[in-house]
Order: structure tokens, then C-alpha cells, then sequence
């Protein structure tokens, strides 16, 4: 079993900065890669932010330029800076983490989520 553990939201205003961390622990054994998720009222659930083990990124278009995904493959922990953020990035953030198991089966495991709100 794999648990992560989001932290760092808040209550931001429109301009300012978040940085949130998800720490993973628990039976670890061959990690894909790491992703942050973001989902607003009323929305589908979205991906943010990914990167890999290798440290290969990826970012959705409306956050391009200003948040950035990180992660220390060590510590089992990956971080999303986010800069000049505006009220439309106002989401619950999921960290996930993916893992293979065998050889074409990949686990997917969720945090419990935490709030950004951004006020304008």
C-alpha cells in the first residue's frame, strides 16, 4: 500500500505564490512517475503537472510559464511551484503517483487532495 500526503495550499491573493508538496511512503517499488491534478467546482478532474523519474516534465497549457514540477526520486517526493497565480487556478490539488507492477501493469495511487484558493 502507497500513501501520499499533499501539503501547502492555502489561501493565496491573485499574483502570489504556493508551493505544495506531496511526501509518498509505503510499499514503493519501481516509480513511473509523479503527477500533480487539479479539479474546480463543478470540473472534470485536469492534469497539472507530471515528470517522470528521469525528471522529464510535463505541464498543461494554461499553467505553462508559471508553475513549475519538481521531484527528489530519493525522498519519494515531488513539489509544484506555482507562480503568479490567478483565481482560475481556485482547485482542490491531487497528488498522484504511478508504478509499475510487473511488466505491463501500472498502479495508480492518489493523495486526499488540498485546497488553493485564489482571490482576486
Amino acid at each position: 500500500q502507497v500513501q501520499l500526503v499533499e501539503s501547502g495550499g492555502g489561501l493565496v491573493q491573485a499574483g502570489g505564490s504556493l508551493r505544495l508538496s506531496c511526501v509518498a511512503s509505503g510499499s514503493i517499488v519501481r516509480v513511473k512517475g509523479m503527477r500533480w491534478h487539479r479539479q474546480a467546482p463543478g470540473k472534470q478532474r485536469e492534469l497539472v503537472a507530471a515528470v517522470t523519474s528521469d525528471g522529464v516534465t510535463t505541464y498543461a497549457d494554461s499553467v505553462k510559464g508559471r508553475f513549475t514540477i519538481s521531484r527528489e526520486n530519493a525522498k519519494n517526493t515531488v513539489y509544484l511551484q506555482m507562480n503568479s497565480l490567478k483565481p482560475e487556478d481556485t482547485a482542490v490539488y491531487y497528488c498522484n503517483l504511478q508504478q509499475w507492477r510487473g511488466v505491463l501493469t501500472i498502479m495508480d495511487y492518489w493523495g486526499q487532495g488540498t485546497q488553493v484558493t485564489v482571490s482576486s
